[in-house]
């Protein structure tokens, strides 16, 4: 039974970059999965950080246009005529726009609204094709994304009622979504994260991108929770799909069906890198879901491998810390038993790039013996440069420096500790 008691979140990563944003002249668009908490980051949290310092509630215009009361401004000139009778003159107006993308012809709204010079805009939207090429192209550099995740593990701690370990073991079956918050057993989260994995995120899939059924889509999603942590291409999954599951289904296809999934920040790619010859390697790529209950509910709750989750769960947390990730590839050349020089390819499971840091990462569920620690540092141990170099282990450990100079540290400090990557 959950333990949790209550049902709010603070948010303060991305209420701070809402802050930190207020007035630069920019859209501000807030982007991730759908029900990760943008309508309330938007439309309470950061609504009410203006109340706090001192915007008069005049000059905030709030609308969330999936409300059936807010119907009538899906017509953006009957949208832009309400706002601009709203609009204070002498004074900053915030205008809070919730799910902008239903309106018709958005994009030349928000572009009309950025003319006026004392309008601060924010937005929310599901779907990555809202920051397509074209958008962009069309705002001119105005826009600025804000992408939310599902709750991270030390945001989930904020409102949990036990134990550190109490916790993991219901985050890493059930996920980060905050809604789950307020279901107490553990058959309600079951049937909120089956039903919306297939009510809400498969159907809008379907109806968006105007599929002729699901079943391929879904058997997709299915394939991508098997196979977490494991590198695949769009003709390896075609192959999987008529030799698993013996449906006829060709790589095109798939190309275009991982594309809709990533459009809706269901699932996102790590492509492979070669560190030592710093390209990327383009054959294979791995993909990762942006909320691990998402995952489980697909497999219906039956093959949660604590390993490939726990990968899940730190490319995540990585991403959530601004990182773009990488899975890292080394090669070395070692003599077979019959004494023939054989080139040898190593991985290393993250490159975590930030600016001019960079972090090489490796996700080890369990250390048994020194063979183990053997087979988890010997891609690390073939990088030529002086980055960081850490292994994350399942185990609660004190972060320590190892003899060969990798820093060592469990898995739960690395969550609950947004510096940890500085030990």
């Amino acid at each position: 039974m959950s333990k949790i008691s209550k049902v709010m979140y603070t948010r303060e990563n991305y209420l701070k970059q809402l802050e930190d944003s207020e007035g630069n002249g920019l859209v501000k668009v807030i982007t991730g999965i759908r029900r990760a908490g943008k309508s309330v980051l938007l439309s309470e949290l950061f609504h009410q950080h203006l109340i706090d310092n001192g915007v008069d509630e005049s000059q905030i215009i709030d609308i969330a246009l999936d409300d059936r009361d807010y119907a009538e401004f899906l017509n953006p000139d009957v949208f832009l005529s309400y706002v601009k009778s709203c609009i204070r003159k002498g004074e900053r107006n915030y205008i809070l726009i919730d799910e902008v993308r239903m309106m018709d012809d958005f994009v030349s709204v928000l572009l009309s609204l950025l003319h006026k010079p004392n309008c601060d805009i924010y937005v929310t939207g599901s779907n990555s094709r809202f920051l397509s090429t074209d958008i962009a192209t069309e705002f001119r550099g105005r826009s600025q994304e804000i992408h939310v995740w599902p709750l991270s593990f030390s945001e989930y701690m904020e409102n949990y009622q036990g134990t550190e370990r109490e916790a993991w073991k219901e985050y890493i079956e059930f996920g980060g979504l905050p809604q789950l918050a307020s279901f107490k057993t553990r058959q309600q989260k079951t049937d909120y994260l089956t039903n919306l994995l297939h009510t809400v995120y498969v159907r809008d899939l379907v109806e968006r991108n105007k599929l002729p059924n699901d079943r391929g889509l879904t058997d997709l999603i299915r394939i991508l929770a098997f196979i977490i942590g494991f590198p695949c291409n769009p003709l390896k999954i075609s192959k999987t799909f008529d030799s698993v599951l013996h449906q006829k289904i060709t790589d095109d296809t798939v190309s275009r069906y991982l594309r809709y999934l990533q459009e809706s920040f269901l699932i996102h790619p790590a492509l492979r890198y070669d560190v030592k010859g710093r390209k990327y390697i383009g054959t294979e790529t791995k993909y990762y879901f942006s909320d691990i209950g998402l995952r489980n509910s697909i497999l219906d709750f039956r093959q949660i491998e604590a390993n490939h989750s726990m990968e899940n769960m730190i490319y995540a947390e990585l991403r959530r810390r601004g990182f773009m990730v990488d899975v890292g590839r080394v090669e070395t050349r070692e003599i077979d038993t019959s004494g023939r020089q054989v080139r040898k390819k190593l991985e290393v499971d993250f490159v975590a790039n930030q600016g001019s840091q960079r972090y090489y990462i490796q996700s080890a569920y369990k250390l048994y013996d020194e063979e183990k620690i053997k087979q988890e540092k010997s891609s690390l141990k073939l990088i030529p440069d002086s980055f960081k170099k850490i292994i994350i282990e399942e185990e609660d450990i004190v972060p320590y420096h190892d003899n060969d100079g990798f820093v060592r540290m469990g898995l739960l400090d690395f969550l609950l500790r947004p510096d940890s990557l500085s030990f």
